[in-house]
């Protein structure tokens, strides 16, 4: 995609100005630890920046560096994550860590495609860490950042995610990665809103309260309690739901396991 170099200036120097005004003080913003970087952009996902802080200051306490996190037991981890909901990121994040540690002599690789090997981690995910731990110039590319540039570079909703990861990089300043994706971040969730420019966000979160993500919940919080469940319980509480396929889906997900007519927590 060819863009005029004049526009991208005028653009960084736009938002970077107002960054320097508006600037949101986020805990994860006080680091470079490529870990805690990792960690707070799992808990972003799918979750508003005002619940994870309490969550991120938690385990940050908890669990402090790569190898605590590695060895944690499940019950542990996700008795803290009980509340942020898609449980299951927090052990790909535990996997994540233990393949660092084994694979990587416990340090994070400084390559995108690299870091894309790890559980859970996809291009938005690599590009977040390379930028905020070691201002690196990646693809970042999340939901507030596909708004603004469609929004300052008038383009159609209907942009290819590959043309606007390609722009994203183009107009990223020079070693300047970590301060600018951050400008981004604050521009699009409090400039750019979606109200303010009337662009459509690609996905909508579906109703929690009676969904299959509402049932899962509840049988780990329960779980997290008692020492096991009867399936034919689960049955009777939850009518309109397939308990069989959610059950063998969190076994799969190794947030639980099947024995005997009873599901149980999934230990280390």
């Amino acid at each position: 995609m060819e863009v005029d170099s004049k526009k991208i200036l005028e653009i960084q120097s736009k938002i970077l100005s107002w960054y320097e005004i508006n600037k949101r003080e986020l805990p994860w913003r006080n680091t470079h630890n490529p870990y805690y970087i990792h960690l707070s952009e799992i808990m972003l996902q799918q979750t508003q920046v005002k619940r994870v802080i309490e969550y991120y200051n938690k385990f940050t306490m908890f669990y402090p560096s790569l190898e605590d996190m590695a060895q944690a037991p499940k019950s542990d981890l996700l008795s803290h994550w009980i509340g942020l909901g898609y449980n299951n990121r927090i052990l790909r994040l535990q996997k994540s860590a233990q393949s660092i540690l084994e694979n990587y002599e416990g340090k994070y690789p400084k390559d995108q495609k690299e870091l894309q090997k790890l559980p859970g981690v996809g291009i938005y995910t690599s590009g977040a860490i390379l930028a905020f731990a070691f201002n690196i110039e990646s693809i970042v590319v999340d939901t507030n950042i596909r708004r603004i540039l469609i929004y300052e570079f008038n383009l159609d909703e209907n942009i290819s995610q590959k043309e606007l990861e390609e722009l994203a990089e183009k107009i990223t300043p020079k070693e300047k990665a970590r301060e600018w994706n951050n400008a981004l971040m604050d521009y699009g969730s409090m400039e750019i809103t979606a109200k303010k420019s009337q662009i459509k966000s690609q996905g909508k979160q579906s109703k929690f309260v009676g969904s299959t993500r509402w049932v899962r919940s509840n049988i780990l919080k329960k779980l997290l309690i008692e020492k096991y469940i009867e399936i034919e319980l689960l049955k009777k509480t939850y009518l309109e739901h397939d308990i069989d396929k959610i059950l063998e889906k969190m076994q799969k997900d190794e947030l639980l396991q099947i024995k005997k007519e009873k599901v149980f927590i999934f230990e280390n």
